[in-house]
């Protein structure tokens, strides 16, 4: 497919948004906030490079004390947080971008050498991911420790802390909020029946289990208003010890029915079978985007020709791009132009810090 007519670099318009290309940033850890997990200067220049994108998605940022697993990862749940934050949607919309804030909590992904002074590690069941370490500019790797189950209370606080973050998102200039479903972190370890051992109304059946997402993204659409508000999963993931399991199909066919009811801005689907997983059936992946019937996101070692040959099987679909952006701040107009792309610096990939961050060159 020649550069004048890709599917990729043409607008894509929806009942909710209106991109000038169907190429989106996904989010993509960085650690570059502070100690105190309050957002920096240099993030701000990071995100207007890479501005030319459609639609930018942040890295997690997380809506709760709690919800720091990472080191120097970002946070939206103070004021200091959310003036940060105003620096870079402003820098990002005077570049004519549209951004997105991915709210995460990690849940039992976590240790409190990384988390604010007072905050529990908390998860659906007090069971630790198998095998996972957390790193820690203190102390290096270490063990991940069980989670404390959470209360009826804390469930209703995080639900509350979620609707609080995508007000604060929208305080901070952002255009809308993405609602992170996976990669094992706090929500889907609701939705694995491998990390959610509940008896009461979160646990057990697929209704249950997800009821956690579905109440947190009907609450924060009724907020801040649906055509501003996605959803991420990562069916058939393997991330963080939550692993694909039995009856997933019918888990994720309910969940984007329900999910599509809401008539949000989108759905965003990650596979992780670039990264080792294993690879995610395509019939899975075309059943839920069958019954969530609205815009999908489709996300995960996606190159130039794989996504345009993607696009052309039709339907209202986007295409997100990770480690591309980190090292290619003008991805678009290297796509746009047929141009070598530059190759990313993993020793930089969570390091704080200009290098490997703001200073992969442009063409």
């Amino acid at each position: 497919m020649t550069q004048e007519n890709s599917l990729l670099l043409e607008p894509f318009k929806s009942t909710a948004l209106s991109l000038k290309n169907k190429i989106v940033m996904a989010p993509l850890t960085r650690c570059r906030a502070t100690s105190d997990h309050v957002p920096t200067d240099i993030m701000a220049t990071y995100y207007a490079q890479r501005a030319s994108a459609g639609l930018i998605v942040t890295e997690g940022t997380s809506s709760s004390p709690n919800g720091v697993g990472y080191a120097r990862m970002p946070g939206i749940y103070n004021k200091e947080q959310i003036l940060a934050w105003k620096k870079i949607t402003d820098k990002v919309h005077g570049e004519g971008g549209i951004i997105f804030l991915q709210i995460m909590h990690t849940g039992r992904v976590s240790h409190v050498a990384n988390m604010p002074e007072g905050s529990v590690i908390i998860a659906p069941s007090a069971i630790a991911p198998a095998g996972t370490e957390m790193y820690t500019d203190q102390q290096g790797n270490q063990p991940i420790t069980t989670p404390k189950a959470m209360t009826d209370a804390d469930i209703d606080l995080a639900i509350s802390e979620h609707v609080q973050a995508a007000q604060n998102a929208i305080e901070a200039g952002f255009d809308g909020v993405e609602l992170h479903g996976a990669n094992g972190y706090l929500i889907e370890q609701f939705i694995n029946p491998g990390s959610n051992r509940r008896t009461d109304g979160f646990g057990g059946s697929k209704e249950n289990r997800t009821k956690f997402l579905i109440e947190i993204a009907n609450r924060v659409s009724t907020a801040i208003g649906s055509d501003k508000v996605g959803v991420r999963l990562s069916p058939g993931g393997a991330f963080n010890d939550v692993n694909p399991f039995e009856g997933e199909l019918e888990t994720f066919n309910y969940l984007a029915s329900e999910l599509g009811k809401l008539e949000l801005a989108y759905l965003h689907l990650v596979d992780h079978a670039a990264m080792g997983a294993p690879e995610v059936p395509v019939s899975l992946r075309d059943s839920i985007v069958k019954n969530f019937n609205g815009t999908v996101i489709l996300s995960g070692g996606y190159d130039k020709e794989r996504a345009e040959e993607q696009l052309s099987s039709g339907g209202d679909q986007l295409i997100a791009f990770g480690r591309p952006f980190i090292a290619n701040p003008d991805l678009v107009s290297r796509f746009a132009n047929g141009s070598e792309l530059n190759a990313p610096d993993f020793d930089t990939f969570y390091t704080p810090g200009e290098k490997g961050y703001t200073d992969y060159p442009s063409l």
